[in-house]
């Protein structure tokens, strides 16, 4: 450890490399709402939270286990549920009066078209106005879930949701006046 009268030891959160305290305070210095986005090994989790003086309220939030009320089948760590979840939680804000949030990816690395940026394309979808580039989100095809896979052959082309146990009637819902989801039969 250091030693020395000007040395300062980091906050604990800092040490253990958990929450750059700079970007936060820019962020609650904003005085809008956050869209805070977290992925694990196994779920993406995002929530929309407000700063107040006694501490952080969460105005909306979920996780894509929430996915499988609505059917969802797959993956719940991939791009496709990353903006599910997205719209999911935008919704949700929406129906609790919040038109405007700041996304706060924390430590996580901001790659063009990740998942953190998948949410982020669910919320805008949603309704919510958040200050972005459109160079980071990702494609159209990656976020609904359709990655081009060749065959053997090479000639005929299928969506990777026909050959997993992907469920694409989700892509055929819509949201009803009172923000459930009501999927629609063709």
């Amino acid at each position: 450890m250091a030693r020395g009268s000007r040395y300062k030891v980091p906050f604990r959160r800092r040490r253990e490399g958990l929450t750059n305290y700079r970007k936060r305070r820019r962020l609650i210095i904003s005085r809008k709402a956050r869209l805070v986005v977290r992925k694990t090994n196994k779920h993406v989790i995002a929530q929309v939270v407000a700063a107040r003086p006694q501490g952080d309220v969460t105005i909306a939030g979920a996780d894509t286990r929430a996915l499988a009320k609505f059917g969802w089948k797959g993956d719940e760590n991939n791009t496709a549920a990353a903006y599910l979840l997205g719209l999911i939680v935008g919704y949700k804000a929406r129906a609790r009066g919040v038109e405007e949030a700041v996304l706060d990816i924390g430590l996580h690395r901001p790659a063009a078209g990740a998942r953190v940026f998948a949410v982020l394309r669910g919320a805008l979808d949603a309704g919510l106005e958040i200050p972005h580039g459109e160079e980071v989100l990702p494609d159209d095809d990656r976020s609904r879930g359709l990655t081009w896979l060749s065959t053997q052959r090479g000639s005929r082309r299928r969506t990777r949701s026909s050959t997993r146990r992907g469920s694409p009637a989700i892509y055929n819902a819509a949201w009803s006046p009172r923000g459930y989801l009501t999927t629609s039969k063709r």
